[in-house]
């Protein structure tokens, strides 16, 4: 025996052995049910009395009493929970290892529907097999006599790292991911409807671009090649507009080798669509009527209520600010006016050190104050219009003021959702933009782009002009399910080594 079991998996071996002992197989290889733990409940009704249709159910046990000739338990599936009533005069020699069912353990039963005297709707079990042993006990809560609930599995960083366990137990977090399927779904047919293909672009990329970010690096054995897992889909989606494809959208992973937080996971999905012969108004659009209609969705209105108490209005349009003029109504400096001397200054007012704002020039100076003035502002769904120029190497220029890019960010709750450009199609311009970045990767910013001859060629053949778009898909489900961070949207987030364990 393994030293490091607790008595309590230790003794379900125990009654692993007993099991087998009489012939019960611990995991078996099928059941034929009939209904789900739900539907089969639809199925009765009162005037049927103890002689309700028969049902074939499986599912874990989440609670089990036995005694004497009879035993109790609630089987629960996908669908909900049902109660199963076992005696020894219907099951026979199998209520001998009936008996020796846990809590955790897998069952399918059959049997007919009746109603108990408390009312509830029970199968009367006429037959039961095991169908898989649970070895080790599920974290599951008790529940006192006035419905409070102790123990269970609480600890954040044990949920997050047993996701398996988390599920089994906890029926709201298999709601969130059911949630979450439903919304990608639904991302899918608002796209399909307007003309859009669904694309694949490579994970693995010989040049890493479309985002400010560190990738994360791996090595082709065969080519002797270095290559990067992708930090966004932007650069091969605009190949595609240059081959004819006019509405081309992904929803998949993207990776960036940065810290984590409430909003930050290195391994992330992304939805991004690109649209020929449209700007970021046309997209813009398009962003609000997608999220304002999965809102309504899910929540059956446009207001959605979060758990910190905010009542968040998603009737559109949705208001707007201007990057330049919103920082200065927050008591910011203007970005396009001031020396990076005065923009540094302008942080310590809000509290970041002269020592930490010292190494941060060009586009990340600019980043720190919007985010230090404007962002925390952006509470309501907010369109954030007309970036600088040195923030959005990839966004065409302003058509009225060059100093800009035609770029909006929506935020919610101080948190960008979606990032947005008329997109540069410009070869010229787009491999001066690409120049610049390099010189800022030469002074030391690591998160500026690399240069990208082959993207230049492909703007070269003629890009039509287009708009396009990336939405985090974790941070909209965050905001969809009210989830206080991202690991709560993600089955499996990433998590330091166990101790113990390799």
């Amino acid at each position: 025996m393994n030293d490091d079991r607790s008595f309590v998996e230790a003794h379900r071996r125990e009654t692993r052995a007993k099991l087998e002992a009489l012939g019960v197989p611990a995991f078996a290889y099928r059941f034929d049910r009939t209904h789900q733990a739900g539907d089969a409940l639809a199925l009765y009704r009162d005037e049927m009395g103890e002689e309700g249709p028969e049902v074939a159910v499986a599912g874990r046990i989440v609670s089990w009493r036995s005694q004497g000739k009879t035993a109790f338990g609630h089987v629960e599936d996908v669908s909900g929970r049902i109660q199963a009533y076992l005696r020894q005069d219907a099951l026979g020699p199998a209520f001998e290892w009936v008996k020796l069912l846990d809590l955790g353990d897998h069952v399918g039963v059959r049997g007919k529907l009746m109603k108990t005297r408390t009312g509830e709707v029970t199968v009367k079990v006429s037959s039961a097999e095991l169908l898989a042993k649970s070895l080790r006990p599920l974290p599951l809560a008790k529940t006192t006599a006035d419905g409070e609930q102790h123990g269970g599995l609480t600890d954040p960083e044990v949920r997050y790292r047993q996701r398996y366990a988390d599920l089994a137990v906890h029926p709201e977090v298999r709601a969130v991911f059911r949630l979450r399927s439903r919304v990608v779904s639904a991302i899918r047919r608002f796209l399909d409807d307007r003309g859009f293909l669904e694309v694949e672009t490579p994970v693995l990329q010989p040049l890493y671009g479309g985002a400010a970010a560190r990738p994360f690096v791996t090595h082709h054995n065969a080519l002797d090649m270095p290559l990067y897992l992708r930090i966004a889909d932007e650069l091969y989606l605009k190949r595609l507009l240059v081959g004819g494809l006019e509405r081309v959208y992904e929803i998949g992973h993207d990776f960036r080798n940065e810290g984590l937080d409430r909003t930050h996971n290195p391994e992330f999905t992304m939805l991004e669509w690109y649209q020929a012969y449209a700007d970021y108004t046309d997209v813009r659009a398009m962003c609000e009527e997608l999220i304002a209609g999965l809102v309504r969705e899910v929540n059956g209105g446009a207001t959605v209520l979060t758990r910190e108490g905010s009542a968040l209005d998603f009737t559109p349009p949705f208001r707007t600010v201007r990057f330049v003029e919103g920082i200065v109504a927050a008591g910011g400096p203007n970005v396009l006016e001031a020396d990076e001397s005065a923009l540094r200054t302008s942080l310590r007012g809000k509290g970041v050190s002269g020592d930490e704002a010292k190494g941060w020039t060009g586009a990340k100076l600019l980043d720190e104050v919007f985010k230090a003035y404007l962002e925390p502002t952006l509470v309501q769904p907010t369109f954030v219009l007309d970036y600088p120029v040195a923030l959005s190497p990839l966004a065409k220029k302003h058509r009225n003021d060059p100093r800009l890019v035609e770029r909006f960010e929506l935020f919610v709750l101080g948190r960008e959702i979606a990032n947005a450009f008329s997109e540069l199609n410009d070869p010229d311009d787009q491999r001066a933009r690409f120049e610049e970045q390099v010189a800022q990767r030469e002074a030391g910013n690591d998160e500026a782009q690399q240069y990208d001859a082959d993207f230049l060629r492909a703007l070269e053949y003629g890009m039509p002009p287009a708009g396009g778009i990336g939405i985090g898909v974790d941070r909209l489900l965050m905001l969809l399910a009210d989830q206080p961070s991202i690991r709560d949207v993600i089955l499996f987030p990433a998590m330091r080594p166990e101790e113990g364990r390799a």
